[in-house]
């Protein structure tokens, strides 16, 4: 889990990283993967996780389906999940990343059922977002990967799970 303050039945940042004074900037939900920034610097997180700032993230979102011209439009308009409307993004459909790390345990497989890759670029970040956007146009999530926030990208600085690097946050300025 992407908090330090203990959790019920998960492991959490403090099983791993011993640094006091840390604070994830953003979280994932324990269904998803990717890039984590941790700063002890609360005018950074907050720029980072505030949505005000409109920090942009980016995912790489496998679905099960093949996206059409329709879902790709739904996707990049407000769309209404019920209890909130979603800004507009960014989704296109991608290739299959060659570079990304393999999922223990493995996603899911039906053999009569096709999954592709999208990248989907959000500044907002309400709970799972992504896999609840997904759903709504019919292409439900099945692995969930965030490779960048604002300008730190995992295309630009490969980091393998568990990796990680000090990087200045004047890239934020």
């Amino acid at each position: 889990m992407c908090q330090f303050s203990a959790h019920t039945n998960r492991p959490t940042l403090a099983h791993y990283i011993y640094q006091p004074n840390l604070y994830p900037a953003g979280r994932l939900d324990a269904d998803s993967e990717g890039l984590m920034l941790l700063t002890d610097n609360g005018m950074l997180q907050h720029r980072i996780s505030d949505p005000t700032h409109k920090a942009e993230k980016t995912y790489l979102v496998q679905v099960e389906g093949l996206p059409n011209n329709d879902q790709l439009a739904q996707l990049r308009s407000p769309l209404d999940l019920g209890d909130f409307t979603t800004l507009a993004c960014r989704a296109t459909q991608v290739e299959e990343p060659t570079w990304l790390w393999h999922r223990d345990p493995p996603v899911r497989t039906r053999a009569s059922i096709p999954t592709h890759w999208l990248t989907i670029v959000i500044t907002e970040g309400k709970n799972r977002q992504i896999r609840r956007m997904t759903a709504r146009v019919g292409l439900p999530t099945l692995r969930l990967v965030r490779v960048a926030i604002g300008p730190f990208s995992l295309a630009t600085n490969p980091l393998w799970p568990g990796e990680h690097c000090i990087v200045s946050p004047a890239a934020f300025d």
